[in-house]
């Protein structure tokens, strides 16, 4: 069978979730083709020949897009095969599910996409976790990768790889999309699959790699056990995973050895300062752990760059204030990419948030376009702000505006909202030039961020 494997979006990577799947495909004796729309135009002609579309969705930006492509495909050819996989195929069941696509599969998707690929089952929704082998990404049928985001370090970009070492999370963030699928399971990728897999992007141009998973340290033996062979293979290569801010505390003798074996920087989710909405989200760390996990990076060498959740139902201004501040107090402004001070909390469709007493007095109506629940906040002058926000750091990154000009133009904006008195203190320019050196990925979109215009450019 001739199949079109499309990605939308995977957060300026090489796309693995088209890759990987391809693999499988090949082997199995299907034609396969892939088109990567971050960095490929549209084109109507990649549907000729195409007797079945499988479009990759592991996360909400990706599925916004997806849904854009599925139904621009049904206008041309309506009788199409059309699935939907990964993470985020499974929300809005009512608007996708034999309307924009025949099948919907998320989880360890593999099997089950292999099985639609070869009998084209009928319309159905599945949730496939069982444990399976992967065979090695098939790169070669997508764009190189200097099409993609590079590590930026010292003043040079280098390529970079990206892979995963496990699928799932063990923890159950109420605000996550992972728990929903995987629910508090972790599927592990063979040794030998990731070092192979590697070797190809080595030889492809790659100095840094990039760990993807969920949650890097959920199976910390075998990410130890990772990270020690492909150092072993490639001593030359860099790294960073992403991993909870409890996990660095709780791992606080590994980093040493992640140091010397590459590592430079470590995502994090701190997403706010307010320990009360850490609790609802159940974070499992509070504003002093992200302070510590801080520090006990640095002292080894490694820094971190946390992803933010500022925008919840239950945020206050001061909040926001709190949180510009601590950014500023932990020299971090050359450490968050701007776009994370917009986030605002989306809700899918299974959100673990939905039924919370916490949730319920804000929680609205289900919308199919925004793949979220509305929600309205308990201080309705943060929405504004939000949307004020979010198009100053979308221009910031579009004019590729210097860190410490965004960060002082958001809090800005935030203490002005707040009524707080300006900041008198000029932002030490001299310290910012250093932070900005800091290792840290071109691409500074984020999987839980609304798609841009620029995103959707691709599509039109």
């Amino acid at each position: 069978m001739n199949i079109l494997l499309v990605s939308t979006y995977e957060l300026g990577h090489q796309p693995l979730h088209v890759a990987s799947p391809a693999a499988a495909l090949l082997k199995q004796g299907h034609q396969v083709r892939c088109v990567d729309l971050s960095v490929q135009p549209w084109d109507q002609s990649c549907l000729d020949g195409v007797e079945a579309l499988a479009i990759s969705v592991p996360m909400h930006t990706a599925m916004r897009l997806a849904l854009e492509v599925a139904a621009t495909v049904k206008e041309i050819r309506p009788d199409l095969p059309i699935c939907l996989y990964g993470l985020y195929a499974g929300t809005s069941h009512e608007s996708v599910l034999g309307k924009l696509a025949d099948r919907v599969i998320s989880g360890e998707y593999e099997p089950a996409l292999l099985a639609w690929a070869r009998d084209l089952l009928p319309s159905d929704r599945i949730v496939h976790l069982q444990r399976g082998t992967f065979e090695i990404p098939a790169r070669h049928l997508l764009p190189p990768l200097d099409r993609y985001a590079r590590l930026s370090a010292g003043g040079e970009e280098r390529l970079v790889g990206y892979v995963e070492a496990s699928h799932g999370c063990g923890f159950n963030c109420r605000h996550c999309p992972v728990p929903t699928v995987y629910g508090g399971r972790i599927r592990i990728v063979g040794l030998e699959t990731i070092l192979d897999d590697i070797d190809q992007l080595v030889e492809a141009g790659a100095t840094h790699i990039t760990f993807g998973d969920p949650d890097f340290l959920n199976g910390v033996q075998h990410s130890r056990r990772v990270v020690a062979a492909m150092h072993e293979r490639h001593p030359h290569l860099t790294f960073d995973c992403t991993t909870k801010v409890e996990l660095i505390l709780r791992h606080s003798d590994i980093w040493s050895e992640f140091a010397q074996a590459g590592c430079l920087f470590v995502v994090s989710a701190f997403e706010t300062v307010n320990d009360e909405i850490l609790k609802i989200l159940d974070k499992g760390h509070t504003r002093s752990d992200m302070a510590q996990a801080t520090a006990i990076l640095r002292s080894n060498g490694i820094e971190v760059r946390p992803s933010l959740l500022p925008f919840t139902p239950w945020t206050t201004l001061s909040d926001l204030v709190e949180l510009m501040d601590f950014v500023a107090e932990r020299d971090l402004i050359g450490n968050v990419d701007p776009v994370h001070y917009s986030i605002r909390l989306l809700i899918p469709e299974d959100s673990l948030l939905i039924g919370d007493p916490a949730m319920d007095p804000y929680i609205g109506r289900y919308s199919p376009e925004l793949l979220s629940y509305r929600w309205t906040p308990m201080d309705p002058r943060t929405d504004e702000l939000q949307r004020d926000i979010a198009e100053l750091v979308e221009r910031a990154a579009g004019e590729d505006w210097p860190l410490t000009r965004t960060y002082a133009l958001v809090r800005d904006l935030i203490r002005q909202a707040a009524g707080a008195d300006p900041v008198v203190d000029e932002i030490d320019e001299s310290v910012v030039a250093v932070a900005q050196l800091r290792p840290r990925l071109t691409e500074a979109w984020f999987c839980c961020a609304e798609p841009t215009e620029l995103q959707l450019q691709p599509l039109k």
